[in-house]
């Protein structure tokens, strides 16, 4: 199985705004796609001078449903994301292997 991690480090001004729209719109759109089992939504622990960090994790079942995720739909919803909270975050992905 495969994490797909996406950490944000959103503005303090718009955090509660970011967070109820990554829950109750962006994280269902991303599982609506089908090609995750699970997500998790986890705060980063840090004492941090500007804004608050979260990790957001999907998991897939293989590389390849991550691929084809990758291909069909994240450009859209990085897209969304990132027009909605322009200039109010900073964000990387990494993937992990479960082993």
């Amino acid at each position: 199985m495969i994490i797909y991690n996406v950490t944000v480090n959103i503005e303090i001004d718009v955090h509660e705004e970011w967070l109820q729209w990554m829950k109750e719109t962006h994280i269902p759109d991303v599982m609506a796609t089908g090609f995750f089992i699970e997500n998790k939504i986890c705060k980063v622990l840090v004492d941090e001078e500007q804004g608050i960090t979260y990790s957001i994790q999907y998991t897939a079942a293989s590389m390849d449903d991550l691929k084809e995720y990758q291909r069909l739909h994240s450009p859209r919803l990085q897209k969304e994301h990132a027009n909605k909270f322009a200039n109010k975050f900073v964000a990387f992905r990494t993937l992990l292997e479960i082993v």
